[in-house]
């Protein structure tokens, strides 16, 4: 059977023709930064050990003492580390898909990470994205008769956003919970950006409640994407359920990987220093590209974090497919058409700002010859 592109992710597809031909990626949230030169010469140090094998399904010992430490309201049966939070998110999924009624359906917010509309149609639930109002601010009264209406069992909230760099606030977050507590939906909070922020630190819904599920990775906070160490925190019970489900599906995430981290996070206080000069560069590059695609005549909202910029094309601009294709093809800077993150992006592109300032900067001219016709 054919392949369409709609089939497919944009994301791998325009993120593959810069690996493939070369070029400028701004599709995939793929950081420009290397990783802490501390944690690789743990990983060097370590490599010849004793630590080929299985690692405990649940996750590396030490690893999970101090995930235990860094989120004390929850103890190592709350935690599980995983394949990445990608894994996390589908295990979870998988679970609460297995014991929701079959009428129960998943619910996002516009725009949405394409992992949250595919999981659904994979599993071949029903997904409905829940437009938040036009300054990106949530209307509870609204929400609520959505999710009550569609039958929700599953509310997937990404916060900083991806593409859009929402955050969630503590009064916004327990607004949700309520909702969900009352409806018997479960939250699957993705919270791989908390550390990706330009002033104040985000809200962690940390709850301690059977209907929400944490759910973080090392990927970002390291710039270790490649690596696939990531976790999430729920309830005993919950967690040792999606445990047996682990077991058949991604059994453990990689042993030596997870050695490294908990050697370099026990070492360096979490990468403290190290994340902390990975915000001020997030913040320099979302400033500058940010003004190049306003010169050019988008329209870029103000985001406190992310890896991403979801800005409007001007007017003369009808479809961001052929945008993102036509950039590309001319210039060989890679973004991502808006359609892959909701039914209402034509007008808009995301835009990957975890890169170097030189390659943001090469980025914002080519794009501006582009939007001139040069």
């Amino acid at each position: 059977m054919e392949v369409t592109l709609e089939k497919i992710s944009y994301i791998s597809v325009m993120s593959n023709k810069v690996k493939m031909q070369g070029g400028i990626n701004l599709a995939q949230g793929i950081p420009g930064f290397p990783p802490p030169e501390e944690l690789l010469k743990i990983l060097g140090n370590i490599a010849c050990r004793d630590i080929h094998q299985y690692a405990p399904s649940n996750g590396n010992q030490k690893l999970l003492d101090l995930l235990e430490q860094k989120y004390s309201l929850f103890s190592k049966e709350n935690i599980m580390v995983t394949n990445g939070a990608t894994e996390a998110v589908s295990l979870i999924f998988t679970y609460l898909n297995n014991i929701l009624p079959k009428n129960r359906a998943a619910i996002g917010f516009d725009p949405a990470y394409e992992s949250y509309t595919r999981l659904p149609e994979i599993f071949g639930s029903k997904y409905f994205s829940f437009i938040p109002e036009k300054d990106f601010s949530i209307d509870f009264n609204k929400l609520e008769k959505f999710i009550t209406g569609n039958k929700a069992g599953i509310i997937f909230v990404n916060s900083p956003g991806n593409p859009y760099g929402r955050i969630w606030t503590e009064k916004e977050f327990t607004k949700l919970l309520e909702i969900a507590e009352m409806s018997g939906a479960f939250i699957i909070a993705d919270c791989v950006y908390s550390e990706i922020y330009f002033n104040k630190k985000p809200f962690e819904p940390l709850f301690r409640s059977d209907n929400v599920f944490y759910v973080n990775s090392f990927s970002k906070l390291l710039s270790i994407t490649g690596w696939r160490v990531g976790y999430y925190i729920a309830s005993a019970d919950h967690l040792e359920k999606i445990r047996l489900i682990h077991d058949y599906t991604g059994l453990c995430a990689p042993s030596v990987l997870q050695e490294a981290l908990a050697n370099y996070l026990e070492k360096y206080d979490f990468g403290k220093e190290y994340s902390a000069i990975l915000r001020k560069k997030m913040k320099v590059s979302f400033g500058l590209l940010k003004k190049s695609l306003e010169d050019s005549g988008f329209d870029v909202p103000e985001i406190e974090g992310g890896y991403f910029i979801w800005a409007k094309m001007p007017k003369s601009f009808k479809s961001s497919l052929k945008f993102s294709m036509d950039l590309y093809d001319k210039k060989k800077v890679a973004t991502v058409p808006g359609i892959h993150f909701s039914d209402h992006g034509k007008q808009y592109v995301r835009f990957n700002i975890a890169r170097p300032d030189d390659e943001i900067r090469e980025a914002g001219k080519r794009i501006k010859q582009f939007m001139k016709g040069e």
